[in-house]
This record gives C-alpha cells, structure tokens and sequence, in this order.
C-alpha cells in the first residue's frame, strides 16, 4: 500500500509540475483544484457512470447472489450489489468507492464458466473492493487523464505565440506535451498491475482454490483474443482480463500483468496451499 502512495504522490507531482511549466504559480494552482474537482467527481459518480456505460442491472438470480454472500463473508466485507452486463464474453469488474458502496458486475457470459471459475473470478473482483482498489484506481486514472490534458493545452500553447516567453518555457512545454503523459501512463499502469496481483493472491486465499482462478484467467484470455468486447479502453483497468482489442503496440501498455505470469504465480501459489 505505501508503494501505492507513493506512485500516485508520483502522478499529483507530475501534474502539480505540468501546470507550473505551462502556467507558472498560477497554472500549478489551477491544476491543483482541477485535480481536487475531478477527483471529487469520480469519488461520488464514477461508479454510476462506468454500470450506466455497460447497461449493467442489477440481478436477483440466486446462484450470483449465492456466491456473492458467501465470498463477501469469507472477505469480511459488506455484501456488494450484484450487475450483470448483457454481454456473452465471460468477464467481470468491480466499482465502488469502498467496501460499504461496492458493486460486482459480471457478463452474462461469465455463467459459461464452471461454478468453481465464477467463484475465483468474483472472489478477485471481491479482493478488489476489500483493498479499496477500485477507489485508487479511479483516481490513478484521473489524475493520468488530468495530465494528459494538461499535456495537450502545453502543446496547443505552442502554436499560440508562446515562442516569445523564451527558449526556456518552449523546451519545457515540449518536454511536458511530451513526457508528462507518458510518465503518468507509466505511473498508473504500475499500480494498476500492482493491484491485479493482489487481487489474484487474495482471492486464491478467500476461495482456497489457487488453480480455479489461473483456468478461468486462461479461458477469458482465450476468449477476447477473439472476441475483444466494444467500449472505451480507458476503462479496461477495471475489468479482471483486458477484454478489448490489443496489438503489440497496445500491448506494451497493457493495464494487466501479462496472462501468463498471473497463471504462474497462481500455480506456485496452488503448490504451497496444496489446492486441487
């Protein structure tokens, strides 16, 4: 959690330093309470936005809800509303801004898993809401997007006669339209994928059932490879397998760890619990 802290005291830095390049003392100031405002904002609303995004519903099938209850009590944690997103790509995310608000959604085609791979599946997304990982998330992400606004005003000033406030304030515009972005992208997918270990470890200790999760993790892989979900990419942070479309490029910057260390570590972790 500390090195968490510290990553985004990283990104508020990098946007506290953009709007001192671009704007001086004021600028910084301005990015200062544009960074409070949207962070307030997403505190409170982002959770409706990303179910209303997806045309989540809230369900009352008694299997979901079983399984929910059940790996809620094995977490600790108040027992979250459960979504179902009418897609038939097996998938899942986690919202909320903290354990008492969380919400699960699954995939109408998260059923074709087996009972045990559900379990595993919704136990991660559970781990997500008992860490608070769905709160830092968001606000990683909207920081990094802050900055990348910022990045672009900075580039746009360019071509606005800020040539004449010396070569130094150009270079630094540069290297802020240019940089700036990348660092903060950098920044939040180390949290990101951070938290994504985590989230596998925990709930392998929740449903002591390491090998379940690394066999669902492979077959929703498998899945969006061929059948990538539509959407915005900037929300695949939440979901427990990236379900949009990736290339090489996209990879690189890929918001999950890859696939196949996440089923390893998995595995070693089925060796030391003796899990079937």
């Amino acid at each position: 959690m500390f090195r968490t802290f510290f990553l985004l005291l990283a990104l508020t830095l990098i946007l506290l330093g953009a709007g001192l390049v671009i704007g001086g003392v004021m600028g910084m100031t301005v990015a200062l309470i544009f960074m409070f405002c949207i962070n307030f904002f997403s505190y409170w609303y982002s959770d409706t936005l990303i179910l209303r995004l997806y045309r989540a519903h809230r369900t009352e099938d008694e299997g979901l809800n079983e399984i929910v209850k059940k790996l809620a009590k094995e977490a600790g944690i108040p027992v979250p509303k459960i979504y179902v997103v009418p897609s038939d790509i097996p998938n899942a995310f986690a919202t909320g801004r903290n354990p008492e608000h969380g919400a699960v959604a699954v995939t109408q085609g998260l059923t074709s898993l087996s009972r045990k791979e559900m379990e595993a599946v919704i136990a991660h997304e559970i781990s997500h809401i008992k860490n608070r990982d769905t709160l830092i998330q968001t606000v990683a992400a909207t920081i990094a997007g802050a900055i990348s606004y910022l990045a672009m005003i900075g580039y746009w000033s360019l071509f606005a006669g800020n040539r004449r406030d010396g070569n130094n304030l150009l270079l630094g515009v540069v290297l802020i339209a240019i940089f700036a972005p990348l660092a903060a992208t950098i920044v939040k997918l180390a949290i990101s994928r951070r938290r994504e270990y985590a989230a596998d470890h925990d709930a392998a200790i929740i449903t002591r059932d390491p090998k379940s999760l690394a066999s669902a993790l492979r077959k929703i892989t498998d899945v969006a490879k061929h059948k990538p979900v539509q959407g915005s990419s900037a929300t695949s942070h939440l979901w427990i397998v990236n379900p949009f479309k990736q290339d090489w490029f996209t990879g690189l910057f890929s918001t999950h760890p890859p696939i196949s260390k996440r089923v390893m570590k998995l595995e070693r972790l089925s060796g030391k619990t003796g899990g079937e």
